[in-house]
């Protein structure tokens, strides 16, 4: 018959074996506790000193212009990139002492995990400078689009000013979850169907509403060298002497009365200058 093994024995064994692995494991947390201490003022006073830094060489001014951006006021928010880099470097400094304190321990799990985190704070880093520029980039590209529809009249230039704005700001963050290592090729996919089939529906839509106008302000280039103010000419049975000439219209004195021609109508009718 086989012995039993003696109850007492595997008990004492076991608490052994709980004893030294707890004698074991004391040291080694309390060193990761020293490391991550130690990381957590470093980090701290790091993190000061960086944010002094900026200040004082203006590298906020950056982040004010940012702060004018419409879009960034609807959202009532104050971006101080000052703050926002001492921060993520705060967080960079402890994860590096995380890590090492993990080591220490050495619970190999948490020691992957973080250490993937240390490896993508640089990717994040360049993401955000890319999402940075792209957005100052969008917003010169809107206000030049504004400032063009302005001087040619367009009463819808605010309209595709912010279209070309959420346009490209979209492919920049696109590029920036690229950059950050993230998949985006469906939503690169759905980007271009979408912009497709809406570029396509406005271009149509805006060509028949507005194609009077541009027949107007091609016309201006063409008359702007026959035509000037003072002139004296007929237009069918309208006679008047020409007060103003801009990008869409033609201004007649006729008698004690004003008359506006479209500026389109210098092609298509009989001109008649005294």
């Amino acid at each position: 018959m086989k012995q039993l093994p003696n109850l007492a024995e595997v008990l004492r064994d076991t608490f052994q074996t709980l004893i030294d692995q707890f004698v074991e494991f004391v040291p080694r947390f309390l060193g990761a506790i020293v490391i991550l201490v130690i990381g957590i003022i470093v980090a701290r006073i790091t993190a000061l000193i960086v944010r002094r830094v900026l200040h004082r060489v203006g590298f906020d001014k950056i982040g004010e212009r940012l702060n004018d951006i419409s879009v960034v006021k609807q959202l009532k928010t104050e971006i101080k990139l000052s703050e926002i880099v001492a921060k993520v470097l705060y967080y960079y400094i402890l994860l590096i002492f995380i890590v090492q304190a993990t080591n220490t321990l050495g619970v190999q799990a948490i020691t992957e995990m973080v250490s993937s985190l240390v490896s993508f704070i640089p990717k994040l880093i360049a993401a955000a400078i890319m999402l940075q520029v792209g957005i100052l980039l969008a917003d010169a590209l809107r206000q030049a689009v504004v400032n063009i529809c302005d001087s040619f009249k367009i009463a819808s230039g605010r309209l595709l000013g912010m279209i070309v704005f959420v346009f490209f700001l979209v492919i920049t963050l696109i590029s920036s979850l690229a950059q950050a290592g993230i998949n985006t090729e469906l939503l690169e996919s759905s980007f271009n169907l979408l912009i497709g089939g809406v570029i396509f529906a406005f271009a149509f839509g805006y060509g028949l509403a507005s194609r009077d106008l541009m027949a107007n302000i091609l016309s201006s280039f063409y008359s702007k060298n026959k035509y000037r103010e003072g002139q004296t000419i007929q237009i069918d049975d309208v006679k008047g002497q020409i007060l103003k000439i801009d990008t869409t219209s033609m201004t007649l004195q006729t008698g004690e009365t004003t008359t506006v021609f479209p500026l389109q109508i210098l092609q298509t009718k009989k001109i008649e200058i005294y």
